[in-house]
């Protein structure tokens, strides 16, 4: 079975959507894998509250942005949004991931380009050893903070503001860690977080929102909170034209490699209601002449007028696409809904508190 096939598969057994004994099996059987990862989970995280495992701790301020589920929760969105802010308060930030989907070691993958696209000025530097690369931030680039992408579990290194990321359509990834679920980590772990940002927000009203809102209060009580919600502004392609939302006739065949396609999915309905079934390729799927062929054969069958994708996909689709249909991605960018003064005021503090003068000892 395809990758993507079993990845499609594995969401519906988890989130409950497939019946039937098979799927009620395979459920069980997953949840027995569940137990001895929520151990190591559990174990690794009192080692470093117990500082039995050492975090290097940077001179520069280090935001770090994660999230407590795999798959999409808009940590790109986020990190874009925190790297132009930055930048605009007169900081030399530097973002730092671990290069996860890249063809080859030390090659930047899918999220790396598109930052680099829309952040020609602000430096990414990739490696699993975040370490090291922090080190390499301060030391030849001169930053003065350092922007942790997807960093929320990788303690080793020491952060001043850990800002955490729920999906407002799938907040607690089915109530279940991995693999039984999408939780990286029980809930209980946004009692390290210093904020929380609940993306996709307008999905959320009445009783959902409150109760969401309650939960998130009962893990950590009086945590700074925002809503945001992703706005697509404009379609864009590949050498950096833009056209209006509106100047894209349909009918539109999308495709996507990301972590939550239906969301993506959402989003371009509510930009055009012409558009076909979804193709969809596994997280950071690395695509070749291949997959586009067979993108062009769809969206031929449904005389599409053009191919539409995220930015993460647009990176690694326009290299190889040919003249047979225009290729456009959607831009999003953050709307914030409420609480973006509490995010900021939390950013400021950490700054400052980073450069305030170490008190001294008295005698």
């Amino acid at each position: 079975m395809a990758p993507h096939r079993v990845e499609q598969w594995w969401l519906s057994v988890v989130s409950g959507e497939r019946r039937g004994v098979g799927a009620t099996a395979a459920r069980l059987l997953l949840a027995g894998a569940e137990l001895p990862y929520r151990f190591v989970v559990g174990a690794r995280n009192r080692m470093y509250d117990r500082a039995w495992l050492a975090s290097f701790r940077s001179p520069a301020t280090v935001v770090s942005v994660g999230n407590l589920t795999v798959g999409g929760t808009g940590k790109t969105p986020c990190v874009h949004w925190l790297a132009s802010w930055l930048s605009q308060q007169g900081h030399r930030c530097v973002i730092l991931s671990r290069g996860y989907g890249a063809k080859r070691r030390g090659a930047a993958n899918d999220e790396s380009m598109e930052l680099a696209r829309r952040l020609p000025d602000v430096p990414h530097l990739q490696s699993p050893d975040r370490v090291a690369v922090a080190r390499q931030a301060v030391d030849r680039l001169a930053a003065d903070v350092l922007i942790l992408d997807d960093g929320f579990q990788h303690r080793r290194l020491a952060r001043d503001v850990d800002l955490v990321l729920i999906d407002a359509t799938r907040p607690w990834g089915w109530n279940h860690l991995l693999p039984r679920g999408l939780l990286r980590e029980p809930p209980q772990s946004l009692a390290r977080a210093d904020a929380v940002i609940v993306t996709r927000g307008r999905t959320l009203a009445g009783d959902a929102k409150r109760k969401l809102l309650q939960q998130i209060d009962s893990h950590h009580p009086g945590i700074p909170l925002a809503i945001v919600s992703e706005q697509p502004t404009v379609w864009v392609d590949g050498d950096a034209n833009q056209l209006p939302l509106e100047g894209l006739p349909g009918p539109l065949q999308p495709v996507c490699g990301i972590g939550n396609p239906p969301a993506f999915a959402n989003t371009l309905r509510s930009v055009d209601r012409s558009t076909l079934p979804m193709i969809v390729f596994p997280d950071h799927h690395a695509y070749g002449r291949q997959d586009w062929d067979r993108i062009v054969t769809a969206a031929g069958r449904h005389q599409a007028r053009a191919i539409v994708c995220t930015e993460k996909d647009l990176v690694k689709l326009a290299p190889i696409a040919g003249g047979e249909l225009p290729l456009w991605a959607l831009r999003i960018e953050w709307e914030w809904l409420q609480g973006r003064e509490a995010i900021e005021e939390r950013l400021r503090e950490a700054i400052a508190g980073k450069k305030a003068p170490a008190p001294k000892k008295r005698d």
